[in-house]
């Protein structure tokens, strides 16, 4: 199967640092809202029973039965769901509003992670430009060892030389990134990522708006992928264009880790990705991110996302010297015709029964804010024509079979009890859920006081 099952590492995860101890006896949330990440509707009544890191059942009142010596925790009119996953993310890349090597250090990551679980994400793929610590926070993450969300990472990843991802936009240092110059290199840095124990291989195909000088030759991302399969690594891929979506699918793919953002996608590239059942990440929530804060828009004025900012990044935001310069960038007009194509890309996909993952890219530059895109995803997940249950379970279940977890990501028997409790109902409303009361890691409950990203 061309599938990393990224389970070794998952084994480990028995205990967890937190607030409090893992549940010595049977927790029972009852009367509650459950959206158990699978189900088309909620449940009402509900009731969650957790014991140690694991849910031992969840449906309606009448068809779960309550320990008796069960710790009652009556949650009448709150919402319980799965910790929302992120198959698309970055750690260690920014800090405040800075972006580079300097920022990759244990205590930044450590940071991020706990920004990420206090706004409801509790588990985390760093989608490439890792360095060599990563490893050591990886397993503790897994182990429980340290606060925050789980951490899954691609070992540095795969560009081209004087090309994708530009160095002048992400100043990785030379342990964070390959970029061979032939097939065979990038065959050695495949290997090479695999005996450090990756995740997963990201390339990096495209130009990015044509600002580097050449995109990754088929040659080149034809090898990784064919390494990659061979070793039993799956391949995600950092495109744009519809062309190049379509021939890195042909190529064997696995994940693309973005939305087709030039052009309407066509019956070819959907019978493509159905044929070789290759996940697709829209990442609007990148392109959002490019301008929406020069908008200052109400939901950029919200507790829930001031208190994720950074000082640094707060007073960016506040300027009206860059709210203005960056309305009315080519870049910010860039973004916004992006993202228009993006939402409608995604639909037609999501009809046509297209794989569909979730991720944003969050944590690659200052305007991702590590836990904020998340929800600001699921908003625009809505805006392009999903229902809020159906951008729930992508966020959810969806997003956990894409990553191979079959752990968790939906409240289900013998799942891991990773819980997002809320005050309001996300499946009337996308924006409830934001309206985080608690938030549970393998049945312990996590610290939401520390949660701004760095």
């Amino acid at each position: 199967m061309r599938r990393d099952a990224l389970r070794p590492a998952v084994a480990a995860a028995m205990s967890l640092f937190c607030v409090g101890s893992t549940v010595a006896k049977p927790l029972a949330f009852t009367g509650v809202r459950l959206i158990d990440g699978r189900s088309a509707q909620p449940i009402e009544d509900g009731v969650l029973i957790v014991e140690a890191d694991r849910i031992v059942a969840a449906g309606p009142r009448t068809a779960v039965t309550v320990p008796s010596d069960a710790e009652i925790r009556e949650q009448h009119g709150r919402t319980i769901m799965p910790g929302l996953i992120s198959d698309h993310s970055h750690v260690g890349i920014v800090q405040g509003v800075e972006v580079g090597a300097q920022n990759y250090t244990r205590e930044n990551i450590l940071a991020q992670l706990k920004a990420y679980t206090a706004r409801g994400v509790t588990t985390v793929m760093a989608l490439g430009l890792n360095g060599a610590i990563m490893p050591e926070i990886r397993a503790e993450a897994h182990a429980g060892r340290i606060p925050g969300a789980d951490l899954f990472g691609v070992d540095r990843g795969i560009g081209v030389p004087d090309g994708g991802p530009p160095q002048a936009m992400i100043r990785v240092s030379p342990d964070q990134l390959f970029r061979p110059t032939d097939a065979e290199g990038a065959r050695e840095a495949v290997r090479a990522m695999k005996a450090r124990g990756t995740d997963m291989v990201k390339l990096w195909l495209d130009d990015f708006g044509r600002s580097v000088p050449a995109k990754m030759q088929p040659a080149v991302y034809t090898a990784v992928i064919d390494e990659a399969h061979r070793l039993g690594l799956r391949v995600a891929a950092h495109v744009h264009d519809l062309e190049d979506a379509r021939a890195v699918t042909k190529a064997g793919v696995d994940v693309l880790a973005h939305g087709v953002r030039d052009k309407l996608v066509d019956a070819d590239l959907i019978a493509l990705l159905k044929a070789h059942n290759t996940w697709y990440i829209a990442t609007l929530a990148l392109d959002e991110a490019t301008f929406a804060y020069a908008d200052a828009p109400a939901w950029a004025q919200t507790p829930f996302v001031r208190t994720a900012l950074a000082p640094e990044l707060k007073a960016r935001f506040d300027d009206p010297t860059w709210q203005r310069e960056t309305r009315t960038s080519a870049k910010a007009q860039a973004a916004r015709d992006s993202l228009i194509m993006n939402l409608a890309n995604l639909k037609v996909l999501y009809d046509a029964g297209v794989r569909i993952g979730f991720g944003t890219d969050s944590g690659a530059a200052p305007e991702r804010v590590s836990g904020v895109a998340e929800h600001r995803e699921l908003a625009l997940m809505v805006q392009a024509g999903f229902t809020p249950m159906q951008a729930l379970i992508t966020a959810t279940s969806r997003a956990a079979e894409l990553l191979d977890l079959a752990d968790r990501g939906s409240l289900e028997a013998d799942r891991r009890a990773d819980l997002v409790i809320l005050a309001a109902d996300p499946s009337e409303d996308i924006a409830n859920s934001s309206s985080i009361v608690e938030v549970w890691r393998s049945g312990r409950q996590q610290d939401l006081t520390s949660s701004t990203s760095r």
